[in-house]
């Protein structure tokens, strides 16, 4: 039969084990959020992406039209010096530079072509993007708040935990105590059952004399230990 002992140690050590349970969620808690603050920033940022890539094609755009309008009221001026010149050759030279510019002309409204088609196009990416960026956004939001909620309830379970803790503790002497939290310490479970001849923690054969120990009534001064990894055993018959 167990001992009382040993009984008390195994409630005190499942009530032990929910809290370090309860403690191990709070500290991942923090963790968790920043990886969910992580994706909204990475969504963020495409969209901020896609927005400027928009930006830099009607940029382009932009310029495109300043340098049209440059080169026509370049063409402008030659056209007006053409109808003033009285030599040939002078007409003619003028009538040369507005042929330059009319193909200059030519060329950059072909680019403005291609700047807009580039810029429906890019409406349309960031448009398609931002939609669904922005519901992913939504949806890590509703995560945060969740893994908030999560953690203000976690809190409350812990100082229930702690209690059931601090009262499980009460009808163990001050030696049980300390044998117990000495195994704590090196991993949990402290206070293992002996199966078959085997420690429950560490799963070795245990010598015969430990086993013996085991079988005996566990008193507060003392307990048995595995001869291999050092845990407190008992005798599950």
């Amino acid at each position: 039969m167990r001992s009382p002992t040993i009984d008390l140690l195994l409630i005190l050590q499942d009530r032990d084990t929910r809290r370090l349970g309860i403690e191990a969620q709070l500290k991942g808690a923090p963790r968790e959020v920043s990886a969910v603050e992580q994706r909204i920033a990475a969504e963020k940022a495409a969209i901020e992406a896609a927005k400027n890539e928009l930006r830099e094609y009607e940029s382009k755009k932009k310029l495109l039209e300043t340098e049209i309008g440059s080169a026509e009221t370049q063409r402008g001026k030659y056209q007006l010096q053409q109808l003033s010149v009285k030599k040939n050759d002078e007409y003619q030279a003028l009538g040369h530079q507005i042929q330059e510019v009319q193909r200059q002309i030519g060329e950059l409204e072909g680019k403005e072509l291609e700047a807009m088609y580039a810029i429906d196009e890019a409406k349309k990416r960031f448009a398609t993007a931002e939609a669904t960026l922005k519901q992913n956004i939504a949806g890590h939001e509703a995560r945060i708040r969740n893994l908030k909620e999560k953690e203000t309830s976690l809190a409350e379970e812990l100082k229930e935990a702690t209690a059931a803790v601090a009262e499980a503790r009460k009808p163990l002497s001050e030696a049980a105590l300390e044998a117990y939290e000495q195994a704590a310490k090196r991993r949990m479970p402290a206070v293992v059952p002996i199966r078959g001849g085997k420690c429950g923690g560490c799963h070795l054969k245990v010598s015969s004399e430990v086993e013996s120990a085991a079988r005996g009534r566990a008193t507060d001064l003392e307990f048995a230990h595995c001869d291999q990894c050092g845990q407190m055993v008992y005798w599950e018959s």
